[in-house]
């Protein structure tokens, strides 16, 4: 059966690849510099546009279609046979969108730019930073899109054109193409917000006003692999920061990423860029909130290698475009409802607007800032950058009823990652901060994965983690699953991390009816970051819809560190910021004044108020105490007697969580080891105070506001108080109406029976009709026999 569907789901796959549309692109690999590229070129026709990075080139062919169903066999072949030609691929047409919102725009001022001066917690936090004099001064942005207008008077002082490239028609001038709809403006907006200058009477000014700004035009034609790829590895030596306002379709549907040369740009990026400390790769997570969609399904935002920044609106809520997912790092300040402002920021036609919108106003604010950051310290490693922001994001008053805290105290969500990012506090860090250790990983396969998850069911997988080598500290996790689905959609996945750190790596998404499943895709969550990676890990895979999914493979990969990163100066080498942020029933009934530069912070569940700053942490306490087995500060097994929980061991779980046992391992002959059974804490349902498992039909005990209620079948539920009331009058309602019902069709019943009653009793007098009339006629004749007989005897 299994071997059928696999079949289905590879038809489906090679249907998908049928509708690619090939380009005049190529991407040729050739070893021995560019006279053997252009010589290799000018044999077959081609025009080299250019290298891509080291030994690979783009090449074009005039004579080739456009765009093509089918690949051009001809070219490929004569490519194959030149032995001076290592690798050679004609480029598919890819469909990348631009992450802001069509509306209307209105004069700009600085006043309008609430997101920067509204203080008190309330914005990005820019301006102590600039009353330093920290304006990104030596850092050089650039803006992946659909152009730049150079010579807008708020950016032409910081234009830099070593910074910038137009890989749509090849020449270096990335200047946008001019229509009737202004449809080119993207690029400009988003180099405003990092660069326009200050106090020059034009428009506003930049976060990042002293840092120099270039755009590469990419968006405006044909996008594919070899242009990504270009893109990403313009001028890596020069570049510090890449800003990207783009992906996929936001439709709820799409699975898509970067390709083979993409993806090597992204690694020779963090690997070679900037002398060796790496490109820094910032992008918008994504505008599908509308559509469910979730931004792990893209595979820019959830690659290891971009620091992905979501949206917050004016209030501080989730905007209605967001996208929730576990790779979101941090958020910066966008659009959000009708009556909500929107960032001002440069505009075609040297003009300006108030009305820049969606995640692609978010990652150009996040890039300025990275901008301040290297001025404050140029040697920053593109890992060094993202330790920076999860230590100085802040969640406080940015509302969500996600957030929950790691294993090693820091508060993060799937709506704004970290929080929203502090450009004074990453400066003030930056500027004493030591080079993170080297990144290490490693990749642990879960054996004996295949099984089917049959229509409402969900599948529990758990793989034991002992030893990964270099890896003690965690950054990124990632989950590369294969999975065969026969409506994707139907799919939601979650991780839980050895120190209880729950995360949802794919959420349901209905508008996703493919077949193909997952092939080896890396969900990718950052929830865990400074956790150590010792334990057990469990995966799982619900099916909510009513078609067969199976899971194939599970890979589980491990990066971080040896050893915590450190700054200069500081003692306390493994801290952790101490805050929260404010779910939505707290934020409605513990009436926050979010205009009071006083904070507020949750401690055990109540709000109370403090007047700590950013930089105040708290100190790791060790870990190792009553443990069978430690690494490092951290319990990796426990007595039989005791729980492990978040790198300790305890007698019991903590409120909200309950004690799951770990299946014995057997042996190869099948015998079960002799070694003790290890148990680990897992998160109750959100309803529940303590529960017997994950479900919200496994409560044993409620919070005080709610009541515990147990059906016939033995569940049991945490109902509000206010609700339970609700219940029983719902179940009058229920009964009254059922009646109502009972009443209304035993009337139905009743007068159909009577009109089928009086049909047959029309029926039958109709046949007897006829009858009736003959001994009517025959007794008239006997009559008027009887009445003429009488008549002539007389």
């Amino acid at each position: 059966m299994y071997s059928y569907f696999y079949v289905l789901c590879m038809f489906m796959y090679l249907l998908q690849l049928c509708r690619a549309h090939y380009s005049r692109q190529w991407a040729v690999h050739i070893t021995g510099g560019q006279k053997v590229a252009d010589q290799v070129a000018a044999d077959h026709d081609f025009v080299n546009l250019g290298q891509i990075f080291e030994d690979y080139y783009h090449f074009t062919h005039q004579g080739v279609s456009k765009r093509s169903i089918s690949p051009n066999m001809e070219k490929r072949v004569r490519l194959a046979a030149d032995t001076r030609v290592r690798w050679a691929q004609q480029q598919v047409v890819k469909k990348r969108v631009k992450r802001d919102l069509r509306l209307q725009d209105s004069d700009p001022r600085w006043p309008s730019m609430w997101y920067l001066n509204r203080g008190n917690g309330l914005d990005m936090n820019v301006i102590p930073a600039w009353l330093e004099g920290v304006t990104g001064k030596g850092a050089v942005v650039t803006i992946l899109d659909d152009g730049l207008e150079k010579d807008h008077p708020d950016l032409v002082q910081n234009y830099d054109p070593l910074a910038s490239y137009d890989v749509n028609n090849h020449d270096s001038d990335p200047s946008p193409r001019y229509d009737m709809i202004d449809s080119n403006r993207h690029g400009t907006r988003c180099a405003g917000e990092v660069a326009a200058t200050s106090n020059n009477s034009v428009c506003a000014l930049g976060v990042a006003h002293g840092a120099q700004v270039g755009g590469v035009r990419m968006l405006d034609g044909d996008v594919t692999d070899a242009v990504e790829a270009r893109s990403l590895s313009l001028n890596p030596q020069h570049i510090d920061i890449y800003s990207a306002s783009w992906g996929p379709d936001d439709d709820g549907k799409t699975v898509d990423g970067p390709g083979e040369l993409a993806t090597r740009a992204f690694i020779e990026g963090v690997t070679k860029g900037r002398n060796g400390k790496g490109s820094i790769f910032v992008w918008a997570s994504g505008n599908g909130g509308r559509d469910h969609d979730n931004c792990n399904c893209d595979g820019y935002t959830n690659s290891i290698y971009s620091l992905s920044i979501s949206s917050a609106t004016e209030q501080g809520h989730v905007p209605w475009y967001s996208e929730a997912c576990s790779s979101t790092l941090a958020s910066t300040y966008s659009s959000g409802a009708v009556g909500e402002r929107q960032v001002v920021t440069t505009d075609l036609h040297h003009s300006c607007t108030s009305s820049h919108t969606g995640t692609s106003a978010s990652a150009p604010l996040a890039a300025g800032i990275c901008a301040l950051a290297l001025e404050a310290n140029p040697n920053l490693t593109w890992r060094d950058m993202q330790h920076i922001v999860v230590r100085t994001a802040r969640p406080q008053h940015l509302v969500t009823p996600d957030w929950q805290t790691n294993g090693v105290g820091r508060n993060v969500s799937h709506s704004f990652g970290y929080g929203l990012m502090d450009a004074y506090a990453m400066v003030q860090l930056a500027r004493k901060w030591v080079t993170v250790p080297e990144q290490h990983k490693c990749e642990i396969t879960a054996p004996h994965v295949q099984k089917s998850i049959p229509a409402k069911s969900v599948v529990v997988l758990q793989l034991q983690v002992t030893e990964c080598e270099g890896v003690q500290v965690l950054e990124h996790v990632q989950a590369k699953l294969t999975i065969f689905s026969q409506r994707r959609g139907d799919l939601h996945i979650q991780l839980t991390s050895p120190m209880g750190t729950r995360v949802t790596l794919l959420a349901h998404r209905a508008h996703d009816v493919a077949h193909s499943g997952f092939n080896r895709w890396p969900f990718m969550s950052v929830h865990s970051w400074g956790e150590t990676p010792f334990g057990t890990w469990q995966l799982e895979i619900h099916n909510d819809g009513r078609l067969l999914a199976e899971i194939q493979t599970w890979d589980l990969i491990l990066y971080g560190t040896a050893t915590p990163p450190a700054t200069q100066d500081d003692n306390k080498v493994n801290t952790i910021p101490y805050k929260t942020g404010i779910t939505t029933d707290e934020f409605q009934h513990n009436s926050v004044d979010i205009e009071s530069p006083t904070e507020y912070w949750k401690v055990e569940g109540e709000i109370r108020k403090d007047t700590l700053t950013v930089e105040e942490e708290l100190p790791f306490t060790n870990s190792a105490q009553n443990c069978a087995k430690t690494k490092g500060h951290f319990c990796i097994e426990c007595p039989s007697n005791y729980i492990l929980h978040q790198g300790k061991c305890l007698l019991e779980c903590p409120e909200h969580l309950y004690p799951s046992y770990l299946d014995a391992q057997k042996s190869e002959h099948g015998n079960k080891n002799l070694q003790a059974l290890q148990s680990v804490c897992l998160h109750c349902h959100y309803t529940c105070k303590n529960c017997s498992g994950s479900s919200d039909y496994q409560c044993t005990a409620c919070y005080p506001d709610a009541l515990l209620v147990t059906s016939n079948n033995l569940e049991s539920y945490c109902y509000p108080n206010f609700a339970v009331g609700n219940l029983q009058m719902e179940k009058w309602y229920f009964r009254a109406y059922l009646l109502l019902w009972l009443v209304i069709l035993l009337f139905i019943f009743v007068l159909i029976y009577y009109i089928i009653l009086e049909k047959r009793l029309r029926k039958k007098l109709h046949r007897e009709a006829p009858q009736i009339d003959i001994i009517s006629n025959i007794r008239k004749i006997e009559h008027n026999i009887k009445t003429a007989v009488y008549s002539d005897s007389d």
